[in-house]
Order: structure tokens, then C-alpha cells, then sequence
């Protein structure tokens, strides 16, 4: 009866450390296809809790009863496991390492403490122009706010350096998420109403009863905080949470590039795994373009899906933009912060004198996120 004891309580810390290991960024673990057996586990939490504590119980008393010193290890193992179990539930869960903001609060550029060199995740919805710094968004990883009127989930994820900006309305209704853990890298979140698992990159439900689903995604912009109200004065500014000051980047490490950190950190070399790229998806195709190269020659005219299209580097070395261009043979050049071709020139915002250019949204990430989750990209 006593190996009973043991056997629950081997059972319940390998069960933990699995549970924890398959949705976490740790050695190996991200580079699997096991999101089904993740989910799985996941979904069973409670059963293969119940059977193991039913061993412990059975063998407790047998395992107590051993002679000699040999009973220290009945309170060591109840110990250890019991940190395990904290540990896997509380110290590395994900929605308690990374949480929301228990207050939003949105500024107007005369109010608002954020350094204007940071890089902000803005949107513009009937004329309400928003903007979310990377500082804050990287720990909160989602923010609900409403937008123009319309409820938005502001999303971003360091590990892939993919922010994504979607419309949280699902089945008709307005749906609730929290950070659950991640896929190849990349955030994952679980809706409340079917515990079903999304992926942050593309919005797709990827396990659970919704899958198939996708979130529908939301046009956004990644530039400068001081870039964006040029474009748009009198947007209102994501201000940081006072519950989560400490949890917040202090230096512009991991927005400039200069952060070596094993997970967030850069590649300086082109194409390597953690190197950036400007990722565009047009009529069924994706193409990414190297970041060191756009940041020497600051435009690039290109077609993808068949658009032609136009990608730009803002004079601050850190903002970019993409529009569709009129036709093929209409080629732009960059004039300080202006786009000019085909005898007018327009500003970054894609507003010109008599007409203006059609946004394409564009994505900043790492090239091991764009390659996988979008398979059969092109590189310019």
C-alpha cells in the first residue's frame, strides 16, 4: 500500500511539470507539435488531480507506518510536491506572470507621461485614434479598450515581436480572454465562454470547441509615440498601470534592438532566427523583407499577391508604413517623411493634396515567427 503513496505523488509532480512545460517557453518544449496533448492535459487538470490524490490517501497511511527512519519521507514528499504544485499553478502561470491592467487609463498627448520615443501599437477607428506602448504591452501581452465606439483587443507578444490588433466579438457577443501559455513561440489565449485556445499571431482558435475560428483583425500601425500624433494629435495614449509599475521595461533594450535576452533579445544579422522583418500577407501570399535592408534604403516597391505595393521607413529609423500603390509603373521615392511618385507626393499617413493612398497593415516580428506562421513566405 505504501508504494500507492509514492506513485500518487511521482504521478502528480511529473502531471504538474508536463502541464507546465508544453505551454511555457522552456528547453524543447516550443519546438514540438504538441498543442493537442498540451490541450488535452490541460482539459483533464482535475480528473488526474483527483486520481492522484485518491493514491496519496490510499498509501498515506502505510507509508507513515514505515519502520525506522524511513517516515521522514512521507512529510518530504507531500512537501515537494506541494511546491511543485504551487509552483505550476501560481508562480508559472501565465496569467499570473503577465497580467492585465486592473485600470486603463487613455490620455491625450498633453497629459501623457510616455516618452515619445517610444514605440507605440496605434489604431484609428472612425476618426479615434489610440495608441498602446510596446513598454506596456509587452507584460500586459492583451488590452480591452473600446475604440471609435467598438470593442478592440490590443495584442502583443515579445517572444515573436507580433503585436495584432483584433475585434473581440465572437458568436455575436463580445468575448473574454486570458493568457493561457504559448505555441511555437507565440502567446496563446483562452476565451471564457469554451476554454477553446487562441493564437495571438494570426487570432485563429487552434484546440478546443471554436476551433477554426478566427478573430477578425483590426488595421494598426507601429511607429514612434512621436511619429503617430504627428500623424494624429489628438490621440489619446495608453498611460501605465500603477498595479504593474516594476513589471514594466525601464531601457529601450528590447525596442531598439539592443536586448540579447535569450527569448526577446535580436538577432543583429539578417535572417537569422531573432532578426526582424516587415511582414506583408496580400492575396494569399506573404512576403517579409529584411529590416536591415529597409532601414538603408528606407523604400521599397514591390507586388505581393499581385498588389503593387509600397513599404517605407520614417526618417526615425524605427517607424515604417505600407500602402498599396495606384498602379505598377508608379514608383516612390522617400523626401525626408514624405512619399513621393507619380508627380504628387503624400504623407506618412498616406494623405495627400487631392486623394490618398490605400493602408496595407505591416508587421514587425522575428523572422522565426513570421517563416512559421506563415508558411510559403517570400522574401524580397
Amino acid at each position: 500500500m505504501k508504494r500507492l503513496f509514492l506513485v500518487g505523488i511521482a504521478c502528480l509532480v511529473i502531471f504538474e511539470i508536463a502541464n507546465v512545460w508544453l505551454v511555457m517557453p522552456l528547453p524543447g518544449s516550443q519546438r514540438l507539435r504538441s498543442i493537442d496533448v498540451a490541450y488535452a492535459l490541460y482539459g483533464a487538470r482535475w480528473a488526474v488531480r483527483a486520481v492522484c490524490a485518491a493514491l496519496i490517501l490510499a498509501g498515506l497511511r502505510a507509508a507513515w507506518r514505515a519502520p525506522g527512519r524511513r517516515r521522514w519521507i512521507v512529510p518530504a514528499s507531500l512537501a515537494v510536491a506541494a511546491a511543485v504544485v504551487w509552483a505550476a499553478n501560481v508562480r508559472m502561470a501565465a496569467d499570473h506572470m503577465f497580467r492585465r491592467p486592473k485600470r486603463l487609463v487613455m490620455a491625450p498627448a498633453a497629459r501623457s507621461t510616455v516618452d515619445p520615443n517610444r514605440l507605440v501599437v496605434g489604431i484609428e477607428i472612425d476618426g479615434d485614434a489610440r495608441a498602446y506602448p510596446l513598454q506596456y504591452l509587452g507584460y500586459h501581452h492583451q488590452v480591452r479598450d473600446s475604440v471609435g465606439g467598438r470593442p478592440v483587443l490590443v495584442s502583443y507578444c515579445t517572444v515573436c515581436r507580433s503585436g495584432r490588433v483584433f475585434d473581440p466579438i465572437v458568436d455575436g457577443r463580445a468575448e473574454t480572454f486570458r493568457l493561457v501559455g504559448m505555441d511555437h513561440w507565440n502567446a496563446m489565449f483562452e476565451d471564457h465562454t469554451t476554454r477553446s485556445w487562441w493564437r495571438q499571431a494570426s487570432g485563429a482558435a487552434i484546440v478546443g470547441a471554436r476551433t477554426g475560428a478566427t478573430l477578425r483583425e483590426l488595421p494598426s500601425r507601429q511607429t514612434t509615440l512621436k511619429l503617430w500624433l504627428a500623424m494624429h494629435p489628438h490621440s489619446l495614449v495608453m498611460q501605465p498601470d500603477s498595479a504593474s509599475l516594476k513589471r514594466y521595461a525601464k531601457n529601450f533594450d528590447y525596442e531598439s534592438g539592443a536586448s540579447r535576452s535569450t527569448l526577446t533579445g535580436t538577432d543583429t544579422v539578417s535572417w537569422r532566427e531573432k532578426a526582424w522583418v516587415v511582414g506583408l500577407s496580400l492575396g494569399g501570399e506573404h512576403r517579409a523583407y529584411d529590416w536591415n535592408r529597409l532601414r538603408r534604403e528606407r523604400v521599397v516597391n514591390d507586388v505581393v499577391g499581385g498588389t503593387p505595393v509600397v513599404v517605407a521607413m520614417a526618417d526615425d529609423r524605427a517607424s515604417f508604413v505600407a500602402f498599396t500603390r495606384p498602379d505598377p509603373e508608379t514608383r516612390f521615392a522617400l523626401r525626408g517623411d514624405s512619399l513621393v511618385g507619380g508627380g504628387r507626393s503624400y504623407a506618412l499617413t498616406g494623405r495627400g493634396a487631392t486623394d490618398a493612398l490605400t493602408p496595407v497593415t505591416a508587421y514587425q516580428e522575428f523572422w522565426h515567427s513570421w517563416r512559421t506562421f506563415h508558411p510559403g513566405t517570400t522574401t524580397y
